[in-house]
């Protein structure tokens, strides 16, 4: 494990044991995968993986942006680096970063460019795997995201119909299509979360929403208990699993005494969208615009209900209570 310009780098065994032993407030319930494009395989000589990183992160802060875009990028000798902040939504897909990681993995993956190797192949199935374990999430089309399935312009999921980048590229796992994905890559992440995932995942009571700019973590349900030092606040808007209450507290962790005030909170509703298409709107009702689609086993969380319709985060997207099945 090396750290470098405020990165990790990490083998696919140190990854593992990295994100088993973070602690991480944001409720994650989708896996992005991207290709870099730039950088690709003629841009890496073995040892600048640093670098790159940087390079990258410099990039994505001249287009404006509050960070590098990414979580993690994978490179092609199968090192991980880390990126953005994990209690931060990434910039990687409109329509999708909600609740999301985004994984950058350094290469062309079009057809007729970089040919993955093992060593990269075998770490993206890795920490993907690794990710579904840490969040509880079952390998899915829903779960695992490609770029390639939603609208550049307007976010839309429309599975690679027209207006998508190619990315994670075109020979990404044998294809960038979803029965691609669900043919050469899901296998493999299904067969090595089992390899790697005995027991049985603790549930949480509840969900709440953070309400405050910035909610500090304590080692105990009161102001008198000191901050922990091992993660990052919680940040506005994130959704946070609650596990334990206690005189207007909330145990965030499963495995640890990290609490939060509940007065900085609101609770929220896992639901799971049963309808093959359900359109998000930018208001509570059909006369509003509307902002993109979701697919039928898609996760959101309810923040609030007006007339039969339910805003899904904080911004102003809608969708009808009717086509949701509540957790």
């Amino acid at each position: 494990m090396e750290t470098k310009y405020g990165f990790i780098k990490l083998s696919p065994t140190e990854f593992e044991k990295y994100i088993d032993e973070l602690k991480i407030a944001r409720t994650v319930v989708k896996i992005q995968q991207h290709h870099t494009y730039i950088p690709s395989y003629v841009h890496f000589n073995g040892n600048n993986h640093f670098e790159r990183q940087k390079g990258m992160q410099q990039s994505h802060l001249n287009n404006g942006w509050s960070d590098i875009g990414q979580h993690f990028s994978i490179f092609p000798d199968g090192m991980i680096l880390t990126g953005r902040s994990l209690e931060q939504t990434p910039a990687g897909i409109k329509g999708a970063n909600t609740h999301a990681i985004c994984i950058e993995n350094v290469g062309d993956f079009d057809k007729g460019k970089d040919e993955m190797n093992a060593k990269q192949k075998d770490a993206i199935v890795a920490v993907t795997a690794a990710l579904c374990k840490k969040f509880n999430l079952t390998p899915n089309t829903n779960n695992i995201l490609y770029h390639h399935w939603y609208r550049l312009d307007n976010g839309i999921r429309n599975n690679g119909a027209g207006g998508n980048k190619s990315c994670p590229g075109t020979n990404f796992f044998g294809g960038n299509k979803v029965e691609d994905c669900e043919k050469n890559f899901l296998p493999l992440v299904i067969a090595k979360s089992k390899a790697k995932n005995n027991e049985k995942p603790i549930v949480p009571i509840k969900y709440v929403y953070v309400l405050a700019s910035s909610l500090r973590i304590r080692k105990g349900p009161a102001t008198t208990y000191a901050l922990v030092t091992d993660r990052m606040p919680a940040m506005f808007g994130a959704v946070l699993r609650v596990y334990e209450q206690k005189a207007g507290w909330f145990r965030i962790s499963s495995s640890a005494q990290h609490w939060v005030s509940a007065a900085y909170t609101k609770e929220v509703k896992r639901a799971v969208v049963n309808a093959s298409t359900l359109n998000v709107r930018s208001g509570p009702g059909t006369g509003f615009s509307k902002n993109g689609s979701l697919n039928k086993g898609d996760e959101v969380f309810v923040y609030e209900t007006k007339n039969g319709w339910c805003r899904i985060g904080i911004e102003l997207n809608w969708v009808t209570s009717q086509f949701l099945d509540f957790q």
